[in-house]
C-alpha cells in the first residue's frame, strides 16, 4: 500500500476507514475506549490527532493468538481461555502500535501515546465491537485486524477523531 493512504478512526461513529485521495477504499467496525476521548496518561481514553504506524506485530500468528507485552504467549484464545483468566484484557490475532504524531497533544511527556501502549487489535468479546469498551486502545474483530494489517504498511498515518 503506498505511504499516501490514511486511516480515519471515528471515536463517535465506532469505526476505522482506509481513504486514499478522499476515496474510501476499507473500512472496519472498532471499539475505542469506554472512558472516551483522551489523551492523558492513566486515563484509559483513546487519544485523538495524528497517529502514524510506528510497529506492526505479529507477522506469522494463528487467528486469536494471545499477546502480552507485544510478545506472543503461545495461546490461542477460545472460551475456555477466557474463562480461566476472567480479568485479563485480551490482545489477539495483531497488533499496530500506534506513535502520536503531534509534540504536547499526543507526543511526549504525560500525553505520548506510543508510551501509553495505544494499539489497534484484536479482541475476544467482538459482541461489543461498534461500542466504547476498551482501556484506550481500538479493538476490532480479529478477521478484521488480520486483513487491516496485512494491507497496510509501518509509516502509514492515522487520524482519530471525536
Amino acid at each position: 500500500m503506498k505511504t499516501d493512504y490514511y486511516l480515519d478512526i471515528s471515536i463517535s461513529a465506532q469505526r476505522l476507514t482506509i481513504i486514499n485521495d478522499d476515496q474510501l477504499i476499507g473500512s472496519y467496525p472498532v471499539s475505542t475506549a469506554k472512558n472516551g476521548a483522551g489523551e492523558q496518561r492513566g486515563s484509559e481514553c483513546t487519544p485523538r490527532g495524528w497517529h502514524k504506524i510506528r510497529a506492526k506485530i505479529g507477522v506469522g500468528q494463528p487467528l486469536n493468538a494471545v499477546f502480552k507485552g507485544r510478545r506472543p504467549t503461545g495461546e490461542i484464545y477460545d472460551a475456555e481461555l477466557g474463562l480461566r483468566y476472567p480479568g485479563r484484557d485480551w490482545i489477539l490475532t495483531r497488533i499496530l502500535w500506534l506513535g502520536g504524531l503531534e509534540p504536547g497533544k499526543n507526543r511526549y511527556g504525560e500525553v505520548d501515546t506510543c508510551w501509553r501502549y495505544i494499539y489497534i487489535h484484536g479482541t475476544s468479546d467482538e459482541t461489543k465491537i461498534g461500542l466504547p469498551a476498551s482501556h484506550g486502545c481500538i479493538r476490532m474483530k480479529n478477521a478484521d485486524i488480520l486483513e487491516l494489517f496485512n494491507r497496510i504498511d509501518v509509516g502509514i498515518k492515522a487520524y482519530i477523531h471525536e
